[in-house]
C-alpha cells in the first residue's frame, strides 16, 4: 500500500488536500482527508469521501462512443479511440475549410478548477482563431461590483475572520458550499463572541445555523443595503474621519441614501423596519465587523449594482480599520499575482474575431443569422444542459444535424446524450494538476495515483492530440503537463518565494506567502482615485449611474414578468453544481427533485407536501413534487439547479425555467430573474 497527495479538482472554494491509498494492484482504495492541512485539516465533504466510487463507476464512460441514434436518444456505438479522435479531426478539418476558425467553438468553464485542465484548451483554440467565450457566469459580476467600489484586489484572507465580531453572511450558503471555512474560522470567531447574521430570501442550512436570518425578497439586496446606509447616516453611526480620508463622493452618497427610509425600504425588501433598525445598528456598533460576500447576489439583472452597492458599507463605518474587518469574498486574485500568468494564460494570441457570452449558448447555438454559424463544438469541463440558462433552447441548438459536438466527459450526462462522439476523461486520481483555491491561501500539488482507467485521457493530453493533429509544432501546445506545472510556479513573485515543484511533491500543499496581507487597512484603494468610490467617475464616464442604487428587476425578453412566482435556482449541498446527481448513495438516494413552496401559497393553491406540481412560464416546465416549508417567503419558490432534466418526471430541471439575458453592464447572466407560475400536475 503506497500513499499518494493529492487534492480536490471541484468548484468549490475549500480545495480540500487529500491522501489516496493505493493498493499493490495499482487500484485506488481509499480518498481521505491530509490531516497536516491548516485549512482544511483532514476532514472531506461526503462527496469525497467516496471519490473512489466515482472513479470506479460501473457507469462511467471509459471507451470511445460514436452516436448511432438520433441526437438526444442517447443511442452510442463503443470505438476504438483511434476511430473517434480520427472522426473528431476529420469533421474540424471540414469547419476550418468551410467555415473557417469562427465556425469552431470550445464549450466549457470550472469542472475543473485546477490551473492545467481548466484553461488546458484556451491555449489551442485561441492559436487556432476560434470564436471565443466570454464565461462570466459566476463570479466575474461579484468581483467586478466590489471592484468598482473598493477596488480590484481580494481585500481579506479567511484566517482573519477569527477576529471578526460581527459576521454577516450576505448571499452564501457556507455550511453547504464552504463548510470548512464555517467549521474553522467561523466556529473559531464564534467562541469567541461573534454574532453570525445571515442575509438569504431562502432558510438555507447555513440560515438555519446563525445567530438571525435576514430574509429579503429575491433581488433587493441592494435596497436592503441602501436603507443600512440610510440608517447609519441618520443616526451619525458612520466613520467621519475615516470617509474623510479615504473615500470620495460622501456627500452624494448621502443625498441617495436619504431617498431609501426604512418605511420604503421594507416595503420593497419585505424586512420589517425594526430587524432593518437593528441590523444596521448592530453592524455599525461591533467591532470588528465583517461582510462575507461569495456569488448569490450575482444571477439577477440587478446582481453589478447590487454588489457595488453592498460594497460600501464596510469604509462607511471604517470597518477596514480593523484586523477581521472589511469585506471577505475571493482569493483567486491572489493566485492569479502569484503564479505565472504567462503560463496558464494564452496571453500571447490576439483577440478572437468573435466573442459569444456562455450564459447565451442557446442562442448562439440557433441564431439564423450567425455568420459563419458554429458547426463544431467541443464540450469539457461542463454539463451546460443542466447549469446554464434556457434548457431547453440549448437542447434546441444540440440537436442541430449540422453541428457536430464532442463531449469530453467522465459520465453520459444530459449533454453528453446530444454528442457526436464522447471521448472519456480522465478524473483527478488519474492526472497531473496544479490547484490553487478561490476560498483559501493554499496551493497544492496532485499528481496521477493511478493508471488512467479504459481509454481516458485527460484534458491536457486532448489538445496535445488535437495541436499535433492540425500540425501545431509550438512548445506551449505540446508540452507536458510537469513542464507546465514548473513554469507557472516560475513566476518569481513574493507569494510563491520558496515554492517549487519539488517542495510540493514532498509535502502536497504549501502557503502562500501572505502573513502581513491587508490591502485596505491604511485605506490604500485599488481604484483610479486611490479610495473607497461611493461615487465613481469611471462609471458615469461609462454611461451608469455612479451612485449606488437599488434596480428593481425586469422582465427578460420573450418572458411574463407577472407571473405570481420569483424562482431562486441556487445550490444544494447533496450535489457539487450538477456532478453527483447520478451517482446515488445511502445519504442521498431517498433525496428527489423538489418544489419548496411556502404553506400560505401553498394553501392558496391546494397543494401539500408530496403532490406533483408543474411549475412553468413560456421558457419551459417542470414537474416534481411539492415541499411545503418555511424555508421559502411568500411569493417565492424554490429549486435547486443542481437536478439533470433527466431526473425529473417531464425531462426538464430547473433550468428549462430561467431566462437568458445578460446582467447590468453586461457582464454576467439574469438566470435569477426568472417568474413562474405552478399548477397541479396530476
Amino acid at each position: 500500500m503506497k500513499t499518494i497527495h493529492g487534492a480536490c479538482p471541484h468548484d468549490c472554494p475549500d480545495t480540500c488536500a487529500w491522501d489516496v491509498k493505493v493498493d499493490d494492484d495499482g487500484r485506488a482504495v481509499s480518498v481521505t482527508g491530509k490531516p497536516d492541512h491548516p485549512f482544511t485539516q483532514g476532514a472531506l465533504c461526503s462527496k469525497l469521501k467516496r471519490y473512489t466510487a466515482r472513479v470506479y463507476n460501473e457507469k462511467r464512460v471509459l471507451k470511445p462512443l460514436i452516436r448511432s441514434g438520433p441526437k438526444g436518444s442517447g443511442e452510442f456505438r463503443e470505438a476504438s479511440l483511434e476511430e473517434a479522435f480520427g472522426l473528431v479531426v476529420e469533421r474540424l478539418r471540414s469547419t476550418l475549410d468551410n467555415e473557417g476558425p469562427l465556425g469552431a467553438m470550445p464549450c466549457n468553464f470550472a469542472g475543473t478548477i485546477g490551473l492545467l485542465h481548466r484553461y488546458a484548451g484556451d491555449r489551442f483554440f485561441g492559436h487556432m482563431g476560434a470564436t471565443g467565450v466570454d464565461r462570466q457566469i459566476c463570479g466575474n459580476v461579484a468581483w467586478e461590483g466590489v471592484a468598482s467600489t473598493v477596488g480590484a484586489a481580494d481585500p481579506m484572507v479567511p484566517d482573519d475572520l477569527v477576529h471578526s465580531k460581527f459576521i454577516l453572511i450576505w448571499g452564501a450558503n457556507t455550511v453547504a458550499t464552504n463548510l470548512h471555512l464555517w467549521s474553522g474560522p467561523i466556529r473559531e470567531a464564534r467562541r469567541a463572541g461573534a454574532r453570525v447574521v445571515v442575509v438569504d430570501p431562502i432558510r438555507t442550512p447555513t440560515a438555519a445555523h446563525a445567530d438571525w436570518h435576514v430574509q429579503p425578497r429575491p433581488g433587493t439586496d441592494a435596497a436592503l443595503a441602501l436603507g443600512m446606509m440610510h440608517i447609519i447616516v441618520r443616526d451619525e453611526l458612520h466613520d467621519a474621519e475615516y470617509i474623510e480620508r479615504h473615500t470620495i463622493g460622501f456627500d452624494q452618497l448621502s443625498e441617495r441614501v436619504a431617498e431609501f427610509p426604512p418605511e420604503r425600504v421594507a416595503e420593497i425588501t419585505g424586512v420589517p423596519v425594526d430587524d432593518l433598525e437593528t441590523l444596521a445598528r448592530e453592524y455599525a456598533t461591533t467591532t470588528p465587523a465583517v461582510l462575507r460576500l461569495m456569488v448569490g447576489m450575482e444571477r439577477y439583472s440587478n446582481g453589478g449594482m447590487s454588489f457595488r452597492t453592498v460594497a460600501c458599507l464596510p469604509s462607511l463605518i471604517g470597518a477596514w480599520r480593523h484586523v477581521g474587518g472589511g469585506i471577505l469574498q475571493f482569493v483567486s486574485s491572489l493566485f492569479a499575482e502569484a503564479l505565472d500568468h504567462d503560463a496558464i494564460f494564452p496571453t500571447d494570441e490576439p483577440e478572437p474575431a468573435r466573442t459569444v457570452h456562455l450564459a447565451q449558448l442557446g442562442k448562439v447555438l440557433t441564431d439564423p443569422d450567425m455568420a459563419p454559424p458554429i458547426t463544431w463544438m467541443l464540450v469539457y469541463n461542463l454539463n451546460p444542459v443542466v447549469t446554464l440558462p434556457n434548457q431547453n433552447l440549448i437542447i434546441e441548438g444540440l440537436k442541430r444535424e449540422d453541428l457536430f459536438t464532442v463531449v469530453h466527459e467522465q459520465f453520459m450526462t444530459d449533454t453528453a446524450r446530444y454528442a457526436d462522439v464522447i471521448l472519456p476523461a480522465t478524473t483527478q486520481l488519474e492526472h497531473w494538476e496544479l490547484m490553487p483555491s478561490w476560498g483559501h491561501t493554499y496551493l497544492a500539488i496532485n499528481p496521477p495515483a493511478i493508471e488512467p482507467l479504459g481509454e481516458a485521457i485527460s484534458n491536457t493530453e486532448l489538445f496535445r492530440r488535437l495541436s499535433a493533429a492540425l500540425g501545431y509544432t509550438e512548445d506551449k501546445l505540446l508540452s507536458d503537463d510537469v513542464t507546465r506545472i514548473r513554469q507557472i510556479l516560475a513566476s518569481g513573485t513574493d507569494y510563491v518565494d520558496g515554492i517549487t515543484f519539488e517542495s510540493l511533491m514532498e509535502n502536497g500543499w504549501a502557503k502562500l506567502n501572505t502573513d502581513s496581507y491587508a490591502p485596505y487597512r491604511n485605506g490604500e484603494f485599488k481604484t483610479p482615485s486611490g479610495k473607497t468610490e461611493f461615487y465613481s467617475e469611471t462609471l458615469a464616464e461609462q454611461g451608469y449611474d455612479p451612485l449606488p442604487n437599488y434596480i428593481p428587476l425586469g422582465a427578460s425578453p420573450g418572458v411574463d414578468d407577472n407571473k405570481p412566482f420569483r424562482l431562486v435556482t441556487s445550490k444544494t449541498s447533496h450535489f457539487l453544481n450538477s456532478e453527483y446527481v447520478n451517482l446515488p448513495h445511502r445519504g442521498t438516494e431517498k433525496h428527489v427533485p423538489e418544489i419548496h413552496i411556502n404553506p400560505e401559497d401553498a394553501e392558496a393553491h391546494d397543494v401539500a407536501s408530496g403532490d406533483m406540481i408543474c411549475m412553468f412560464n413560456e421558457l419551459g416546465e417542470v414537474e416534481a413534487s411539492a415541499r411545503v416549508c418555511e424555508e421559502t417567503a411568500a411569493g417565492v419558490l424554490f429549486m435547486p439547479f443542481n437536478w439533470w432534466a433527466s431526473s425529473t418526471r417531464n425531462g426538464q430541471s430547473a433550468n428549462a425555467l430561467t431566462p437568458d439575458s445578460l446582467s447590468d453592464r453586461g457582464i454576467g447572466s439574469n438566470a435569477f430573474d426568472a417568474r413562474v407560475d405552478i399548477r397541479k400536475a396530476g
